[in-house]
């Protein structure tokens, strides 16, 4: 007795390869066929780009931030001095930072002075913020360090300031100028405190890739910036950076104690904890609108299989008198519509892909062809698009879209295997 040949035989796909080629008098189930094709190639296609961008975005941003800032800040807590008044300098910073220097992990540690001042130059006039660090201290930050945009020389930083790109371009100063930074809170003296103004030479111009932070960030020297802020034998806060930035919080307890009694700490996580979550949030959003997308697309399948169930009613009935199961007819019908979800979902991950990879030369055209300005980075932050793959979101989109092929694809598949083949035949 021979055998029943097995599911997904060779002459199911060949069937399935000739329902799938329609003919001239059945343009509707070919142009249907295209129209799904289509759909789930642009579906997949903007989810893709979508998750791409996503990912570039919270990489870059987390990147920024702890590029340029610290991933864990130390300062004391709020005591009271020898004045009667309150102060949470820190005075013994030397030896805190040796002392969090020496935790295994942290890669980086620096006492900081932090002021608010006014910066002007040439009639022109900007609000920044003053970091004082040592010259050792400022080559150490990666966004620093890495700096290939930057203009200058950091070796004369003892005698001047290094500003940000943002700042220099809004007081219209460059390497070499002098600017006037301007501090309310200066000398006192016994008719009050008056402001403290005090001309810098521009030795460096930096760019750390947030426009936020170039447009209000200056460096100056430590000692300089302890006279200028009146921070005489003393340091506001402990930058440190550690190994794995995004285990920060395993870091804690070491520096903590590390950094004795009275010792506080503030993690780039509670700084920008509330934006990460917000991104969070955003791209669950984004991922459940893409996903709706993708399954209208996929709904296209269906009524292309429809009106080929429909147009090869004949067919069936006929494949079915000659002793073909209800499951090879399933099979059949349920080839071509994953068929179109497999091939429109390859090719929307090869246009995906290749937007990720050339966004920037596709938005440089977009840009171009805007006349300037279509991405303007004081709003957002960042001076390009950024895009990331990542094998996790183009899996997820490949997954998602192939499920929700297969998904539809069954009900009209089902509908044609359960075809009396009588009525099939009836009126033909």
């Amino acid at each position: 007795m021979a055998s029943s040949p097995p599911p997904f035989a060779r002459y199911e796909w060949l069937i399935a390869w000739r329902y799938l080629r329609a003919r001239r008098a059945e343009g509707g189930v070919s142009v249907m066929t295209w129209i799904s094709l289509v759909g789930i190639t642009l579906a997949v296609f903007a989810l893709i780009a979508t998750l791409a961008v996503r990912s570039g975005f919270r990489a870059e941003f987390v990147d920024t931030i702890l590029g340029a800032n610290a991933h864990i800040t130390v300062y004391s807590a709020v005591y009271d001095a020898e004045t009667g008044s309150t102060n949470r300098l820190m005075p013994d910073y030397a030896a805190q930072t040796a002392a969090i220097a020496a935790v295994p992990g942290v890669t980086r540690a620096a006492p900081l002075i932090r002021g608010q001042v006014i910066t002007t130059h040439n009639g022109r006039t900007s609000g920044v913020e003053v970091y004082g660090l040592a010259e050792a201290d400022l080559r150490s930050l990666p966004g620093i360090a890495a700096d290939g945009t930057g203009r200058g020389d950091l070796s004369r930083f003892a005698s001047g300031i290094a500003i940000g790109s943002g700042v220099a371009r809004e007081l219209g100063a460059g390497v070499g100028d002098s600017i006037r930074l301007i501090s309310p809170d200066g000398v006192k003296t016994p008719f009050g405190t008056s402001p403290r103004v005090k001309a810098y030479e521009v030795v460096h111009v930096f760019s750390l890739g947030r426009f936020d932070i170039d447009r209000t960030r200056v460096y100056m020297p430590f000692a300089e910036a302890q006279s200028f802020f009146n921070r005489e034998g003393g340091a506001d806060e402990i930058e440190v950076m550690v190994a794995s930035p995004e285990r920060v919080q395993d870091w804690s307890d070491p520096l903590r104690a590390a950094a004795g009694d009275g010792a506080l700490l503030w993690s780039w996580r509670d700084a920008s904890g509330s934006f990460l979550r917000a991104l969070e949030i955003e791209d669950n959003v984004m991922f459940v609108i893409m996903s709706i997308l993708v399954l209208i697309a996929a709904m296209n399948i269906i009524s292309g299989l429809v009106m080929l169930v429909k147009n090869k009613g004949r067919d069936i009935g006929i494949l079915r008198t000659m002793g073909l199961s209800e499951g090879a007819v399933l099979r059949v019908f349920f080839i071509c519509g994953a068929a179109t979800g497999v091939i429109g979902t390859l090719c929307g991950v090869i246009l995906g892909c290749l937007f990720a990879i050339y966004i920037d030369q596709i938005f440089s055209f977009v840009n171009w062809a805007g006349g300037g300005g279509v991405w303007d980075p004081s709003i957002r932050g960042i001076y390009q698009v950024p895009a990331k793959l990542e094998f996790g979101d183009v899996l997820s989109a490949v997954l998602l879209s192939l499920g929700l092929s297969f998904l539809v694809t069954i009900f009209p598949a089902r509908r044609a295997a359960r075809m009396n083949p009588v009525e099939a035949l009836r009126y033909e």
